[in-house]
This record gives structure tokens, C-alpha cells and sequence, in this order.
């Protein structure tokens, strides 16, 4: 499951990071398309100026004195069909001069020439061996005329190109134009980011920039401007995209949110799945030694009654009354024993499901302590311990059952027996600040670890370290002890050393 799972979420990762690669190359050459198409726009429009600027100029331009007429001839002999074909080319030069009154410039006119060309094919037929000639008919010959090339604008493009670069760049290009261009191109490619601009002289940043352009390897695009006929320019346009990663980002949101919902999704499917396993290794586990602490706490008293009871079917004993009645006292007492055992599980059970049946009285803690104190204190005599009481709370009163809050008190108590090793010494402290009433039992035990202390309310957890196994239960006093202060508003907390003892607090409402 893990190695399916790391293999999933690198998948997952490598087609993210695929995506995001893909994108980014695509903006890469979107906004490169974008920026030549400007670089473009922006030389035709120049161009496009000086033809407006010259236009009356070449209207009124003089045509020269005589044109050159040049005529060009080729053959070509099909000899699979016998077939001869003959071209003409017929090229009019006329050369023209036109003064430039309106430009401060070193020469004082514009001269330039005009190409027209007309082509003519003909095809004749070999009509013998001998290579003759048959006559031309007019289904053989065909005539037509080729497109007629001005050469005048060529010129004069190129002569613009010669002369604009004596103009400083400002009076070439104005921030509008630029960012209109940059507007509708990027536009047009669906790049709807915020960007910067800036024109370089070379190195050297001109005048036509945006206010917050700054150069960034990582998110500027460059493209020449005005380029020359040798392919040199002096002018870079430099486009920064600041938001470049957010908005790649934006662009692949979907995926992003698609991609990382699934990772959490199979995360959260394994995570859960193990989780799950591991709780029901516990819960298997706890139910085995559940089901063995029960058994042993069962077995004793069954075996103690089925002694009494071999014992009294005795002829010998039979006839004694008191030992009669001291078998059927002990019969009992185990017998009262097992039930109590039974009715630990069923008010575990009743309180898990809200059932337990609870009537709430006013309770004094002091006299509740001191009962579930004489409760226990046959055995505390026994094992030749004590239990001292130091009941410094001024208010003790509180809304609740007796009768589970004295079982409260004793399991505590009773759990404090059990875990001490050498004769159970224990004190009780009471003490009331506010509305609230503190009862802390301190012995002086075996203690417990923290991680112990972490799962000693649990439902039969027992810890299974040290003498612990010798110690008979099953795991639900403690339990039932923190449902029942839950259900009367309160709160109970152990802190413990091991080795050192442990002290519970338990803390309730007064009225």
C-alpha cells in the first residue's frame, strides 16, 4: 500500500509539473509571436508614414527623357514530341527624379527606377526529320502576358530604411503606439496578464517605458526593432510579465485542484485504511484479554462456590449449622462478587449508549468519601496501609448521583490498592476555588509512564508491564469512572511517576 501510494502521488506530481512545463512553453511562444508580430507592425507603419509623406512627390515626378527597352529571348526543344518552345521577355526601364523640398537630407533628390516586363511563348511543330519547320498555326501559338513588377516601391523602402535611423527613437515610436500594439497582439493569443515594457538603445534603456519596467531574466521576453536590410539594430523591446507565475498557475488551476484533491483523497483513503487496521489489531487484542480477565475473574468464585458446595453435601457437615451457614455466607459473597463484575460491563455498555439510568441528588462529597472510604478499608487494614483524609473545601455540594459517584470514588481508591506493591498509603485531599470542587487521591504506587497515563481511561486497557499481569480486573474501572464525572459536568486527570505514585483529580460543579 505505501509503495502504491508514493507511486500514485509521484505520478500525480510528474503529470502537474508536466502540465505546468507544457503551459509555460506555450506562453513562452505565444508572447515570442506576439512581440515579432509587434516588432513587425511597428517597422510597417513607419515605412507606411514615409510612403504617405512621399506621395505627392512621386506624382509629380518627371519622367526621364527616353526608356530603355531590352528584349530577351530562350528556346527549348522537346524532342518526345518534336515540339520547340520560344520565349520572349520584353523589360521597359524608365528612370525618374524627384526632388526632396520637404526633407533636410544630404542630397537634394530621390532617384529611383520602374520595371514593367511582358513574357511571350510560342510553340512550333518539327514536321520532318531533317529538323524543318512547319508552319505556325494559330492553335500553336500562345501569348501571354506576364505580371508587370514596380520596382519603384522596392527602392524606395530601402531608402526609407537608410534615412530613418537618423531620427532619435522617441520621434520614431511613441509609449502609446507600443502599448497598444502589445495590448492587441497579446490579447489576440489569449495572454491576459498584467505586463511591463521598456526600449533599449543597445545597453542603454530610451525614454519609451512603462513606470515599473525592470529587467528579470526569469520573466522578460526581448525582440528587435527596426531592423536594417544587414539584419543590425541599434533597439530591443524588452516585456516583462511580474504576475507570469500566478497567472500559469490560474491558467491550470483546474488540473492543479483536481490533481492535489485526488492526492489528499488517496492520502486520506490510506491513512484511513491503516488507521484502521492498527484499531482493529487493538481491538482484537483487547477483546482477548478482555475475555481472559474475565475468565479468571470467573473462575475464582465459581470455584470457591462449587467448594462450599461439595463441602455442605458432607454427612459430617451437613449436621453443623454454623459451618453450614459460613459456607452459604461465602457462596454468596462470591456469588456477589461475579455480579458485581457483570454490572461493571453493563453500566460500561448502558453508558456508551446513553442508557444508564441516573437521578441526580444533592450530594455532600465529604460523606460520600468518607463511605467509599470504609468501603474499602478492610482491606487497607488487611495489608496494614491507611488512608488519610485532608478535606479543606469550605463548599462540598454538589447535583448528582450518589450512588455512582460513591463508585467513583472506590474504583479509584480500589485502583490505588491494586498498583501498590508494599502496604497502600493514601491521602485525600478536598478543596473548593469558585464554582468548582477539586478531590485529588495521591498514593504512593508503583506509578505509571506517560504513555500509560495517556490510556488508563480507556475501555480495557490494562498496562502490561511489571507485576501488572498479577493484578486482577479488566480494564473498565477507570473507564467508568471518567464516563460518569463527564456526565456530571466534570473532568478527571492522573499525573504520575514511576516508581513514585500516582495522584487522580477529579473536579466537579458544586451548586
Amino acid at each position: 500500500m505505501s509503495i502504491s501510494l508514493i507511486g500514485i502521488i509521484a505520478v500525480q506530481v510528474y503529470w502537474i509539473n508536466s502540465t505546468i512545463e507544457i503551459r509555460e512553453n506555450q506562453f513562452s511562444n505565444d508572447v515570442k509571436y506576439a512581440l515579432a508580430k509587434v516588432s513587425e507592425n511597428i517597422q510597417k507603419r513607419e515605412i507606411n508614414d514615409y510612403y504617405k509623406m512621399f506621395a505627392p512627390l512621386l506624382d509629380s515626378a518627371r519622367m526621364a527623357k527616353k526608356g530603355i527597352i531590352k528584349n530577351l529571348f530562350y528556346s527549348k526543344i522537346d524532342t518526345s514530341t518534336n515540339e520547340i518552345f520560344t520565349y520572349k521577355q520584353s523589360i521597359l526601364e524608365n528612370n525618374f527624379k524627384s526632388p526632396l523640398t520637404n526633407l533636410k537630407l544630404a542630397t537634394d533628390s530621390l532617384s529611383f527606377n520602374s520595371y514593367f516586363s511582358e513574357t511571350t511563348k510560342e510553340l512550333s511543330k518539327i514536321s520532318n526529320s531533317s529538323g524543318e519547320m512547319s508552319q505556325i498555326t494559330p492553335e500553336q501559338k500562345f501569348v501571354s502576358v506576364g505580371k508587370m513588377i514596380n520596382l519603384a516601391n522596392i527602392q524606395l523602402e530601402d531608402f526609407f530604411k537608410g534615412i530613418a535611423p537618423r531620427k532619435p527613437i522617441y520621434q520614431r515610436l511613441s509609449k502609446n503606439e507600443l502599448k497598444f500594439n502589445l495590448d492587441f497582439e497579446l490579447s489576440q493569443r489569449g495572454i491576459n496578464t498584467n505586463y511591463e515594457f521598456g526600449v533599449y538603445d543597445d545597453i542603454f534603456p530610451t525614454k519609451i517605458k512603462s513606470n515599473s519596467f525592470k529587467l528579470n531574466d526569469s520573466i522578460t521576453y526581448k525582440v528587435p526593432l527596426f531592423i536594417e536590410d544587414n539584419g543590425v539594430t541599434n533597439y530591443y523591446l524588452y516585456v516583462s510579465f511580474p504576475k507570469k507565475e500566478s497567472y500559469l498557475l490560474a491558467a491550470i488551476s483546474k488540473v492543479l485542484v483536481f490533481g492535489a484533491f485526488f492526492i489528499l483523497v488517496i492520502a486520506f483513503a490510506y491513512i484511513s485504511a491503516l488507521y484502521q487496521l492498527i484499531k482493529q489489531k487493538q481491538i482484537s487484542q483487547i477483546k482477548t484479554e478482555f475475555i481472559n480477565n474475565m475468565t479468571h475473574e470467573f473462575k475464582t468464585p465459581i470455584a470457591t462456590i462449587n467448594l462450599a458446595l461439595d463441602a455442605i453435601k458432607n454427612p459430617r457437615i451437613i449436621s453443623d449449622k454454623d459451618k453450614i451457614l459460613n459456607y452459604v455466607k461465602m457462596i454468596r459473597e462470591e456469588n456477589k462478587r461475579m455480579l458485581t463484575q457483570v454490572e461493571n460491563v453493563l453500566r460500561i455498555s448502558q453508558l456508551e449508549k446513553n442508557q444508564l439510568d441516573m437521578t441526580k441528588d444533592i450530594v455532600d462529597i465529604s460523606d460520600l468519601l468518607e463511605e467509599a472510604i470504609s468501603h474499602v478499608s478492610l482491606i487497607i487494614t488487611n495489608r496494614q496501609g491507611y488512608i488519610k483524609t485532608h478535606f479543606n473545601a469550605t463548599l462540598d455540594e454538589i447535583q448528582g448521583s450518589p450512588f455512582h459517584l460513591k463508585n467513583v470514588f472506590i474504583n479509584i481508591l480500589d485502583n490505588a490498592i491494586k498498583y501498590s506493591e508494599e502496604a497502600p498509603k493514601i491521602d485525600v485531599f478536598t478543596e473548593s476555588k469558585g464554582a468548582e470542587i477539586f478531590i485529588k487521591f495521591v498514593d504512593q504506587g508503583i506509578g505509571m509512564n506517560k504513555n500509560v497515563q495517556k490510556q488508563v481511561f480507556n475501555k480495557f486497557y490494562r498496562e502490561q508491564t511489571g507485576n501488572i499481569h498479577n493484578v486482577k480486573g479488566h480494564g473498565l474501572g477507570l473507564a467508568y469512572v471518567k464516563k460518569i464525572v463527564e456526565y456530571h459536568g466534570g473532568t478527571v486527570t492522573v499525573e504520575s511517576e514511576k516508581g513514585k505514585g500516582s495522584t487522580f483529580t477529579v473536579k466537579l460543579l458544586l451548586i
